[in-house]
């Protein structure tokens, strides 16, 4: 990638402090890129060969582009999250204790604890505000210092280095002020939205961390930054979309709320979200409910969410001979459980469409005695019966306040993306699936 194509990707990270940001971005791009937003509860107006997007709980958004023509239908969907590990403000959010302000918070996915201490932090979400006879969603990000997780100095407790353990009610709770003084949250909230105070009902407000993301290393083969698991795989898997077309194939572009906390919500990929706009979308194209599931069975769904790549001090918690690396191609993940749900069907179509563009592919297992996490694949799979791969990009410190990754795998994503919406597949018969350039 371009310097200016690792800026742009790093600029929508920063932008994107928590999963509403991230979806409002995206809405943004697809605006600009000539799409039309669909209103769930309204009614759709779909034409061949239009593009569109459509969003759930302002967190969920599923774009796609129409078809020319709906003969041998089949659907190209790739899936990434917009949500990633963080502490949520409780709704009693203020503790006032030994003339300190503090935010009562709980953990939201499993963040690793130490790399939010002594950082500056601040609050992002959305507000919820009385607006005359309406109850309207607002979109906040505190873009300055506002909070710090202080960690307790070495001198009260000598086993910091050596056995470190965090408790989320006592040890992670962020420092706002000082004060003696009753102090509603609510009050900064309005001053920040400019209303009234009495206005906020209710929010959904996150700790973010101010890092931005930045080129590093002595080639300037790294990139670091907050969100990179998953908003990298977001933002790449947008930039093929964008850049593909296949005039047989139903494009879908899917990224997801709650990934990190099990996906089981209205807007997560355990949801009903994705078919029922599929089944909206064929509904339009005057297609059966058998046309539907002839188009699922000829189908593939890239699910894109990072991995991790061997680490350069710990080698020995990655598996023997199923090594990712930074900057070695995307990482295709097995399990043997069905954590990730690549097979060997999935796995040797998406190999071929990476082939087609030069593009490396390496092989993710976790090792065999170390449980790994699970990913959107086989969540979605649940609702929507499909074949599916798990791929995503190699990184490094996964989950931490600050994460790193290659910056050539970017690129390799967005050309294997591309490639993909380019392309059209049949099922002519049980176990063989033709794929094609269309």
């Amino acid at each position: 990638m371009t310097n200016t194509q690792i800026q742009d990707m790093l600029d929508f990270i920063a932008a994107s402090p928590t999963c509403f940001q991230a979806v409002d971005q995206l809405r943004e791009r697809l605006i600009q890129a000539g799409y039309e937003e669909q209103i769930e509860s309204a009614r759709w107006s779909l034409t061949p060969g239009g593009r569109y997007f459509t969003i759930r709980n302002h967190s969920s958004l599923l774009a796609w582009q129409m078809p020319e023509t709906t003969e041998d239908l089949s659907f190209n969907i790739a899936a990434s999250h917009s949500d990633a590990p963080t502490f949520k403000l409780k709704p009693n959010a203020v503790i006032l204790e030994n003339g300190y302000l503090k935010l009562n918070t709980e953990g939201y996915g499993g963040m690793l604890c130490s790399t939010w201490m002594d950082r500056p932090l601040s609050l992002a979400g959305r507000v919820i505000v009385r607006d005359g006879e309406k109850i309207v969603s607002r979109y906040l990000n505190i873009d300055r210092p506002l909070l710090t997780i202080p960690s307790l100095a070495i001198h009260m407790n000598r086993e910091a280095n050596t056995n470190a353990s965090y408790n989320a009610q006592k040890d992670m709770l962020p420092l706002l002020g000082l004060g003696q003084e009753p102090f509603d949250i609510k009050t900064l909230l309005a001053e920040e939205l400019k209303v009234a105070p009495e206005a906020v009902l209710s929010f959904d407000l996150y700790l973010t961390c101010l890092q931005k993301g930045y080129v590093w290393g002595k080639n300037k083969e790294f990139i670091s930054s907050p969100h990179l698991d998953d908003l990298q795989c977001a933002y790449t898997t947008l930039q093929g979309f964008l850049q593909g077309r296949s005039r047989r194939s139903l494009n879908v572009y899917c990224c997801f709320d709650n990934e990190e906390v099990g996906s089981r919500t209205r807007q997560g990929a355990a949801s009903t979200f994705l078919i029922d706009t599929l089944r909206r979308i064929t509904q339009a194209m005057a297609l059966t409910e058998e046309d539907l599931q002839r188009a699922l069975a000829s189908s593939l769904m890239i699910s894109a969410d990072n991995a991790h790549a061997v680490h350069p001090n710990v080698p020995e918690k990655s598996d023997p001979t199923n090594r990712v690396y930074l900057n070695q191609g995307i990482v295709i993940k097995y399990n043997a459980n069905q954590s990730y749900t690549s097979d060997a069907i999935s796995a040797a179509l998406f190999k071929e469409l990476c082939a087609e563009v030069g593009v490396k592919t390496q092989y993710f297992t976790n090792r065999s005695d170390l449980k790994g996490g699970g990913t959107l694949g086989s969540i979605s799979t649940s609702q929507v019966s499909i074949a599916s791969v798990d791929i995503g990009l190699a990184q490094l410190a996964m989950h931490s306040c600050n994460e790193t990754a290659g910056v050539e795998d970017s690129e390799a994503m967005i050309l294997a993306i591309q490639r993909f919406y380019s392309t059209h597949r049949s099922m002519p018969q049980e176990g063989v699936l033709i794929q094609q350039a269309d």
